[in-house]
């Protein structure tokens, strides 16, 4: 007996499409909400917000539940990139034992969008007896922490995005732009220099391009392809193609830096000459008038001075106040050090 089938009809799903208009009216909505927090931001507050935090002696701790957690985590974050003592605190692990951390010189920042939440308000009289000064940072008003801190920050939220009012999407937001802005402002107050940043940033692109100097990637002594004006060219050929620098840079027997032949220059050269290659000096053929830069020179500057006008260059003779080559910087070396 054969089996039987059934008939059916497989229907199509639809797809989900976001309508542009909606989305764009989101986006203006948003920056409306914003616009109020800006608008209605109580700056005495801030101002005595951020003094509180700039005279602080020990360390700057902040706290959050969820997502306000999540927002204090990151503030703290940027606090230590700019060299400030600072850390997060998480509510719960604090009441099983974190809360050793805290001293009488720290200063405890809680983020919270209601005040009222019970984490928080459990950690405060325990903060308390450790003797630290204690801010809250809320939007919502009157709440649980304001009575309960020594100063109370009230961040303006008309209301957030979320079509229920819910999910905390322009508290956050105006939250992170409160603490980031704060943040810079004490940077400036403690008159932070580009090099001092920098050395928090070490392994970044920030923090190589405000480090390294030339003298930190440049190849020097055997690592240099050096040869002498009167030498043969094709007698420099092992020497043009071993060092890995696709030039030749032309010294005098003091060592001064009289020119540079490169490996376009030999093909050029070639072309022009035939047979007659055989018979040239490297100094006969290499320019002299290259580009040249300085020990001390920031390794950024000589990328920028390798690609600048009329034509890129892929190196870079690096000479001492007297014209003595010292090393040879090149592109290679740069991109590889993460510039």
């Amino acid at each position: 007996m054969g089996s039987l089938s059934l008939p059916f009809t497989q229907e199509k799903e639809e797809k989900s499409t976001i309508d542009q208009t909606k989305l764009l009216n989101l986006f203006k909505a948003q920056q409306n909400y914003l616009n109020h927090f800006f608008q209605n931001l109580d700056l005495s507050q801030t101002l005595t917000f951020t003094q509180a935090l700039l005279n602080c002696k020990g360390t700057i701790f902040f706290t959050g539940v969820g997502k306000s957690g999540f927002v204090a985590q990151k503030i703290s974050q940027t606090l230590i990139s700019l060299g400030i003592k600072s850390g997060f605190l998480s509510p719960v692990d604090a009441l099983h034992g974190d809360i050793g951390i805290l001293a009488s010189d720290d200063l405890l920042v809680l983020f919270s969008k209601s005040g009222n939440s019970e984490e928080l308000l459990r950690l405060v009289p325990c903060a308390k007896a450790k003797g630290a000064y204690l801010i809250s940072v809320t939007s919502v008003r009157p709440n649980g922490l304001m009575g309960l801190c020594d100063l109370n920050v009230n961040l303006p939220l008309e209301r957030e995005l979320c079509p229920f009012d819910l999910a905390p999407v322009t508290s956050t937001a105006i939250q992170m732009v409160f603490g980031d802005t704060v943040a810079i402002a004490l940077m400036g107050a403690r008159n932070l220099s580009k090099k001092e940043y920098a050395a928090n940033h070490p392994a970044g692109r920030i923090g190589k391009s405000l480090i390294f100097k030339v003298k930190d990637l440049m190849k020097k002594k055997e690592e240099l392809p050096v040869c002498r004006e009167g030498d043969l060219i094709m007698d420099q050929l092992v020497e043009l193609t071993s060092k890995g620098c696709g030039c030749l840079l032309v010294i005098d027997d003091d060592h001064h830096l009289l020119g540079t032949f490169t490996d376009g220059d030999l093909r050029r050269t070639l072309k022009a000459s035939g047979e007659g290659i055989f018979k040239l000096s490297v100094g006969e053929m290499c320019n002299r008038n290259p580009r040249t830069i300085g020990p001390d020179a920031m390794a950024v500057d000589a990328m920028q001075k390798m690609e600048s006008p009329p034509s890129p260059v892929q190196f870079l003779p690096v000479i001492s106040d007297n014209n003595v080559l010292i090393g040879i910087v090149t592109l290679h070396d740069l991109v590889s050090a993460g510039l």
